[in-house]
């Protein structure tokens, strides 16, 4: 049987003990302690900035403000006072060949006088080395040029900024484009000119060929003024070099020259521009209209790249069957009227855009009354 445990009761001594080791083993109760959730709201309150209804108004309107502006900045609608040296002038090549020096004078007065009314377009270069040129010009070459003439001119203080929009085009492409359309919309380019800029940025790689580049340079043109932009662009390619007056040019008068050109007188043309020497648009043309008064007279002429070869006037009368007429090569040509006119039809697998834009030349020099 187990050993039962004698309890005994314990001393007074033994309880104070026991009490006094309890109390310093236990804190005693904080009258003014909070709960948690107490504190820590407190501690949010104490963080807090105490601000007055002016003060969150002034700060609602600024974060509001800061939004729009990141929008505007997205869009392409923030203007920047950019020093007339940070931005590169030449940056493309330019589209207008020739600045009248008239036009220029007149600008020139204007800016002097009332400032730069209008900005300039630029766009981010890509950051290089060393100290350069932040921007690249877009638009505004005539502007720019001028504000740096003014500067250098009068000295600091006068003219040390331009204003300016920075765009953000996603490609050469689109910085092509965008000239382009910047100087249809102010000043008409040249026939020329539009053909030169199609013809360089197809030359640069920045489009296949001129034909995408036409297209895309110029996609408001009709589909006659693109076949126009594209005969002026030959002109450039084959000639460029050699005539000193292309931007006078008259429409009429550079169609007959891509015509030309199409049936392989380049080599007649330059001839003949190489042996006289033409100090005026009217003395260049004129060199020019004699080669293509020869070329046009012959009748033995031939056709370049798969045309068909031309036929004489009799032949192609008396060959008509009623209103339709077959040539050897199997294109047809339909011929009518309707209320407004006679009308032409040319069908065939061998009629491409070279064949109709050669023919549409020849049509207007034959109906275009002499000079």
């Amino acid at each position: 049987m187990a050993k039962r445990r004698r309890l005994t009761v314990p001393s007074a001594d033994d309880l104070s003990q026991i009490e006094e080791e309890f109390r310093r083993e236990t804190d005693a109760p904080d009258p003014f302690r909070t709960a948690p959730i107490a504190q820590v709201a407190r501690d949010a309150a104490e963080g807090m900035e105490v601000l007055s209804p002016d003060d969150r108004a002034a700060r609602a309107k600024d974060a509001s403000d800061a939004e729009l502006l990141r929008q505007y900045r997205d869009k392409d609608l923030i203007l920047l006072d950019i020093p007339v040296f940070d931005i590169e002038l030449d940056s493309m090549v330019r589209d207008r060949s020739v600045i009248d020096a008239t036009a220029l004078d007149e600008l020139r007065v204007s800016i002097q006088k009332n400032g730069m009314r209008l900005p300039i377009e630029v766009y981010e270069l890509d950051p290089t080395e060393g100290q350069g040129p932040s921007y690249g010009l877009l638009s505004g070459y005539r502007r720019l040029t001028i504000l740096r003439e003014l500067h250098a001119k009068l000295g600091d203080g006068h003219f040390d900024t331009a204003r300016a929009i920075l765009r953000t085009p996603a490609a050469d492409e689109d910085r092509f484009a965008a000239m382009v359309e910047e100087n249809e919309i102010r000043q008409q380019l040249s026939p020329y000119e539009r053909g030169r800029i199609a013809a360089i940025a197809a030359k640069q790689g920045v489009f296949a060929n001129t034909e995408a580049a036409v297209q895309a340079m110029f996609p408001a043109a009709s589909k006659a003024k693109r076949s126009k932009i594209r005969s002026f662009a030959m002109i450039f390619e084959e000639l460029g070099d050699i005539l000193e007056f292309p931007e006078n040019l008259r429409e009429k008068d550079g169609l007959r020259i891509a015509g030309a050109l199409r049936d392989g007188a380049e080599g007649l043309i330059r001839d003949a521009l190489e042996s006289v020497r033409a100090t005026d648009p009217e003395a260049e043309w004129s060199i020019v209209q004699e080669v293509l008064q020869k070329i046009e007279a012959s009748a033995d002429r031939t056709a370049r790249g798969g045309r068909p070869t031309a036929r004489t006037r009799k032949s192609a009368t008396t060959d008509w069957s009623g209103e339709t007429l077959t040539l050897s090569n199997g294109i047809k040509l339909r011929k009518g009227t309707d209320g407004q006119g006679y009308t032409l039809q040319i069908s065939g697998l061998k009629v491409t855009p070279e064949v109709l834009e050669s023919v549409v030349s020849h049509v207007v020099a034959l109906l275009e009354a002499p000079d």
